[in-house]
């Protein structure tokens, strides 16, 4: 650990901030910041700031990272809040996660059923034909660019997909190919074999299976599974060290910091 204490003009005078670097562990590179009472009392948010000082000192624009007060950040605050509410009184957003598939009308024969006052009269009726709707051909390639973003907004990498996965359709790329298979995973509970007939390779158009991704027939070989099993167990290894090592960083940061406090306690 790397430590800087540091005068804070911002708060009142005998304040120190404190920042401490970590320079091993999962979290190496990032550091946390702690601020010190002139008793010697830390804290480790800006909640327990406020719960401490009281009305005594403003900490409405007080950035705890820098231990600056910005006024910028007041504002930006007002106007975030102003805009929640201006969306609330709008709506809420749409959260569903359904796929943009396209139910077109149906121009199948639908069940019909004749309300008379009869006691011999019989209700027929085909649930799943009246559930069952048309889907466009190659409507996954309008999955096309869209890319999936963590919270920092950087694009993650995409997936490699087995050589043995070839697309089926006019210009079938490996990213068409990947939206296909993740959009049949997600959307049917049948299971996913590809496209068993072999006509459709001559005419994809006419003798294209919907319910199944755009991509030629494949089998999973008992060598797949073992190789994607021994894929698992070393991502879990290398998941428990880093794991083990963030704790020992953590008990060991806490023993320092609580032999600070002791020290400055006496």
């Amino acid at each position: 650990m790397e430590r800087k204490r540091m005068d804070c003009p911002a708060l009142p005078p005998g304040w120190k901030k404190e920042e401490v670097i970590r320079k091993s562990g999962l979290s190496a590179g990032k550091s946390d910041v702690y601020y010190y009472s002139p008793t010697g009392k830390k804290f480790r948010s800006k909640p327990q700031l406020s719960r401490y000082l009281g009305n005594t000192v403003d900490l409405g624009c007080f950035d705890f990272r820098t231990g600056k007060m910005m006024p910028s950040k007041l504002q930006k605050n007002k106007q975030r809040l102003r805009n929640d509410n201006l969306s609330q009184t709008k709506g809420k957003p749409d959260l569903n996660t359904a796929l943009p598939i396209r139910q077109t009308a149906s121009i199948f024969k639908q069940p019909v059923t004749k309300v008379v006052n009869h006691p011999s009269n019989k209700v027929k009726s085909d649930p799943q034909r009246a559930t069952e709707q048309p889907r466009q051909l190659f409507w996954e390639k309008r999955l096309k660019g869209l890319r999936s973003c963590d919270v920092t907004e950087e694009v993650l990498k995409t997936m490699e997909l087995p050589k043995g996965l070839q697309g089926v359709g006019p210009d079938t790329t490996d990213e068409t190919l990947l939206s296909a298979i993740a959009s049949a995973l997600h959307t049917s509970s049948s299971p996913i074999t590809g496209q068993t007939c072999n006509a459709v390779e001559k005419n994809p158009a006419v003798w294209l299976n919907t319910s199944q991704p755009l991509c030629k027939a494949f089998i999973v070989t008992d060598d797949d599974i073992r190789k994607q099993e021994e894929r698992v167990q070393q991502v879990r290894k290398k998941l428990e060290e880093a794991l083990m090592a963030d704790g020992l960083a953590r008990a060991a940061e806490s023993t320092q910091d609580m032999s600070i406090e002791n020290k400055a306690n006496t």
